[in-house]
């Protein structure tokens, strides 16, 4: 494609034409408007980045921000995308990242309303990034997390990283591991909403929650433990883990608890044991995983070995589709 801004003629034919086919009854982008725009008031927005070497990344960059917006109380209502490509790309990849960025959407329950896409020399592959934007139906926000209170995950850790590695390498890993194993693990994809946690946390009464993604759960504990301004203790066995995330790991030999973790979502809560069972009665598997506690000491427990936490590394996934 060419260097710039693309043809008029292929941004009505593989994006907008595709993006009016899903939500025609809204309006939204058009060729020579700048901006989409929202009826609401009170706007917020999430932004999401990926330049992985994988197919699938629209979707993930685009449920990526609506989580951002939907772990805060938050509305999500429309998705705007930003698509930078290399120069020897064709359109028919411009119009499955579309289509990703559209499935995105339809599973976060917004409209995809446009942004901008253009060609250069300065990226080797394409660069995704969703800007969701959404509202506030009332003045409810978190409060900030605070010493003594649980940790809580939900679903389980690596989900989303795991999903885009068993896609990706799919032929290597079935040399080990049988087609149905590594198959279940792409379906992860499907646990990327948090839509029914958030909304069962705002109810049980959560002080704080964090959206697990870049640098997996030890950059959210972390970022959970600045936030809070105190030290935290986190039994490393308690970390809910699927088994798929556990052996593509091995395979590879990276950490999941460094990994992509979309799909999960941290919590800091008086009462751990009862966001489990409200989680649990909601259908969505939980676990408390630790507390936080007075000081700076970031604590991982393993058994009878105990270690630092770091600060964030890089995730783990740019060792593997870097």
């Amino acid at each position: 494609m060419r260097i710039g801004k693309i043809t008029e003629n292929a941004l009505k034919r593989s994006v907008l034409k595709l993006i009016k086919t899903e939500f025609k009854e809204r309006t939204g982008a058009a060729v020579g408007a700048d901006c989409a725009f929202s009826e609401s008031k009170k706007v917020f927005s999430s932004v999401a980045t990926y330049a992985l070497d994988a197919k699938e990344v629209g979707y993930y960059a685009v449920v990526k921000a609506a989580n951002g917006l939907i772990a805060q109380g938050i509305i999500p209502d429309h998705v705007d995308v930003s698509i930078l490509l290399s120069e020897d790309i064709e359109e028919k990849q411009l119009k499955e990242i579309v289509r990703d960025c559209i499935e995105g959407s339809k599973a976060a329950g917004i409209v995809y309303a446009g942004g901008h896409t253009a060609v250069s020399t300065a990226v080797k592959r394409p660069v995704i990034t969703a800007t969701c934007v959404g509202y506030k139906e009332s003045d409810f926000s978190f409060e900030k997390p605070k010493v003594g209170q649980a940790l809580v995950i939900s679903k389980w850790v690596g989900l989303e990283g795991t999903a885009l590695l068993a896609k990706e390498k799919k032929q290597e890993l079935t040399t080990k591991y049988p087609a149905p194993f590594i198959n279940d693990a792409i379906d992860f994809k499907e646990y990327m909403s948090v839509e029914s946690e958030a909304a069962v946390a705002i109810k049980s009464g959560v002080s704080a929650v964090h959206d697990l993604s870049n640098g997996g759960v030890f950059a959210a504990l972390w970022e959970m433990g600045e936030r809070a301004g105190c030290g935290l203790k986190v039994n490393l066995k308690s970390i809910p883990l699927r088994q798929e995330t556990v052996e593509i790991c091995e395979f590879f030999e990276i950490n999941p608890y460094q990994l992509l973790s979309g799909g999960a979502l941290l919590f800091a809560t008086d009462d751990g044991e009862k966001l489990v069972d409200d989680l649990k009665n909601a259908g969505i598997p939980a676990s408390v995983i630790g507390f936080l506690q007075e000081g700076n000491r970031k604590d991982i427990i393993n058994e009878d070995e105990s270690r630092f936490l770091e600060m964030p590394q890089a995730d783990e996934i740019h060792k593997i589709l870097g």
